[in-house]
């Protein structure tokens, strides 16, 4: 084997163990950087006033479950408490006769009240019809509250929010 091939070789290897080393900081310095929680508390009364149950039951058993999930590596004595409030949560049109190639789309929002602060949360998920969903609504507008949700503890856990 040549001279060259070997510092060729042994230039990858370093190069691939600085980007390891560098790729494993870079993840702990992120979570070191990523807020902790004294408790997570999710508030959906506005959300109650404003559809109405079964959908707010649905969002808080939903979101509590999910933070609960996400957030316990970030749960320490010494961190903010977070609430989540729900005011809004939209359905589109049943149909699926919207925009965005035959999706409509959901939406939920609210505010993360963070030690005080609050900051506007949101997010979105598209639905697409089915000929089932149009004979058990109740369990279509189910699955599609499950899935804003879903959307919406996703960006509260990986902290785009704050």
């Amino acid at each position: 084997m040549s001279i060259h091939r070997i510092f060729n070789r042994l230039a990858l290897a370093a190069s691939l163990a600085l980007a390891l080393s560098v790729s494993a900081l870079s993840r702990a310095a992120l979570a070191d950087s990523m807020p902790t929680f004294r408790d997570v508390r999710v508030d959906v009364q506005p959300l109650r006033a404003n559809a109405g149950d079964p959908t707010a039951t649905w969002v808080q058993e939903d979101l509590s479950a999910l933070l609960a999930r996400g957030l316990a590596g970030r749960i320490a004595p010494g961190g903010a408490p977070l609430t989540i409030r729900i005011d809004y949560l939209t359905l589109g049109p049943q149909t699926g006769e919207m925009l965005h190639a035959g999706a409509s789309l959901d939406n939920i929002l609210g505010v993360a009240v963070v030690g005080g602060h609050e900051i506007p949360i949101r997010a979105t998920s598209s639905y697409y019809s089915t000929p089932v969903d149009q004979t058990l609504i109740e369990r279509s507008n189910r699955e599609r509250v499950s899935q804003l949700s879903q959307a919406l503890a996703y960006w509260i856990v990986h902290g785009d929010f704050f």
